[in-house]
């Protein structure tokens, strides 16, 4: 288990948000940050500001390293259209966000852990990384061994969260289809995300 993983709800404090919007978070009862020194509020510079958003949208994907979450902007900077559209883009079609979404279990932390273990078929094949980017049209399900997980069926239960609009799901046969890439305005964030400030921050 990742040190993040372990770490998750200091991100949620660090950052001054409830992150993934869990009712669990820490963040309900201490809106402050952590330590000795939590509490004291400054205002945040422009540079402040652009880093504070690339941390957030970072974090809220789990386990995506510095290296490669630039690799994701530049990707989206070179392509043509919005870059902060093209950038959460991006990021909505791994595969991990995309079985998180479909509500195939309860955490995006879940996710990438579920999909390395095999539990993932796309269009028939078994997929193991979770940085593997889904197309429009690709299936995506839960192996059938694994269907009956706990974890799984919790997940599928649970009202705490909704099955956003590009995509479909039959949870009865545990299977979805990617049906586009999604705008900003699709997303179901917990909070209020700025990928304009994080293109900011990239392109000084």
């Amino acid at each position: 288990m990742s040190k993040r993983v372990r770490a998750k709800y200091k991100i949620d404090r660090r950052l001054r948000v409830n992150l993934w919007g869990r009712p669990k978070s820490p963040f309900n009862k201490r809106e402050y940050g952590p330590g000795l020194h939590g509490q004291r509020r400054k205002k945040p510079s422009d540079f402040g500001l652009q880093l504070q958003a690339k941390q957030k949208l970072k974090g809220y994907y789990g386990n995506i390293g510095e290296r490669q979450f630039r690799r994701y902007f530049q990707k989206a900077n070179n392509t043509k259209g919005d870059t902060s559209e093209n950038l959460v883009g991006l990021l909505e079609r791994r595969l991990d966000a995309v079985v998180y979404r479909m509500k195939f279990v309860p955490t995006v932390f879940a996710a990438r852990q579920f999909v390395s273990h095999g539990h993932i078929r796309v269009n028939g094949k078994r997929v193991n990384i979770p940085s593997y980017m889904v197309k429009e049209g690709d299936v995506i399900e839960v192996k059938d061994k694994s269907r009956e997980v706990p974890m799984v069926l919790d997940a599928v239960a649970s009202p705490e969260r909704d099955v956003p609009v590009y995509m479909e799901v039959d949870h009865n046969r545990m299977r979805g289809t990617f049906t586009r890439q999604p705008l900003l305005a699709d997303i179901p964030y917990p909070v209020q995300m700025e990928p304009n400030l994080v293109v900011e921050y990239y392109s000084r």
